[in-house]
């Protein structure tokens, strides 16, 4: 695991306070205000071994809250509806509104809630068009956040944190004052995630990204990852916002508890600014 540095943490935060104004700088993804939002994204569920068959099995839907009494709107997304199991790769994705090119440093924000354990889900910023995307499901993802508590083939149990994509596997967050995994994400709280993307070649330091989030146990913006690797490291410009989940196969479900997304924004640079602030 690599281990987080205060320098770093310093570094990146200077750089996101010298100016208010980059709080302009954010450009939506989506927030699913807008009541047809979900029809913006297309979905593909490619390994549907449902028994019996179900067809478009995956559930991907605009919900409606109240948060802190205003009216809240969020996509919920499950592999299938519960007690349906075969869905193996439940592809929900949408265009970024710009390509991140090869060089380039951009964050991204999103906020997520865990619906309910047990489930296995996975999301952030793929390199691949709509179709390279459905033929290569998991293996379009870079940039890669994951929830779930699903035990491994290896016998490794999840522990149900958020986790990021490093080379071989998958490991948790961290929290930095402990230096010990941090605690499973807690059903029903949103947690709000930055992660900074360095789309930069691999030879010079890119192909990796730092995660920071709120929420939980993060009573206040932290670094929780430093230098996570890129999924596949193919040095192309980014262009989709990705989401995936699995009931798991058949004789093994994992569980269909949902994830729900909210406030998906992206910006040029290192901007560790709250998108959704007026300030």
């Amino acid at each position: 695991m690599k281990k987080l540095k205060s320098l770093s943490v310093f570094f990146l935060l200077v750089i996101a306070s010298k100016s208010q104004a980059q709080n302009a700088d954010w450009i939506l993804i989506d927030d699913f205000e807008e009541k047809g939002a979900a029809t913006a994204w297309t979905l593909a569920d490619t390994k549907n071994e449902t028994e019996p068959r179900v067809e478009n099995p995956q559930i991907t839907v605009r919900r409606m809250e109240s948060e802190n009494g205003v009216k809240n709107a969020y996509l919920l997304k499950k592999p299938a509806a519960e007690g349906v199991v075969g869905n193996r790769k439940a592809l929900t994705f949408k265009r970024l509104p710009r390509a991140v090119e090869v060089g380039e440093v951009y964050t991204f924000y999103t906020r997520i809630k865990v619906e309910s354990f047990p489930n296995n889900h996975v999301f952030g910023i793929s390199n691949l068009d709509a179709e390279g995307i459905k033929q290569h499901d998991y293996n379009a993802f870079e940039a890669t956040l994951r929830v779930t508590d699903k035990t491994e083939s290896s016998g490794l149990v999840n522990t149900g944190a958020l986790m990021v994509k490093v080379d071989g596997g998958y490991a948790n967050i961290v929290d930095p004052e402990s230096g010990t995994d941090a605690m499973p994400l807690s059903p029903g709280e949103w947690y709000e995630i930055w992660y900074v993307v360095n789309n930069a070649p691999a030879s010079l330091g890119g192909q990796t990204y730092d995660v920071f989030v709120r929420g939980g146990e993060f009573t206040r913006q932290t670094q929780v990852y430093r230098q996570a690797d890129f999924r596949m490291k193919r040095e192309a410009p980014l262009t989709h916002f990705l989401m995936n989940c699995n009931t798991g196969p058949l004789d093994a479900p994992y569980g269909n508890g949902g994830l729900m997304y909210d406030d998906l924004y992206m910006s040029a640079g290192v901007n560790l600014l709250d998108p959704k602030s007026t300030n």
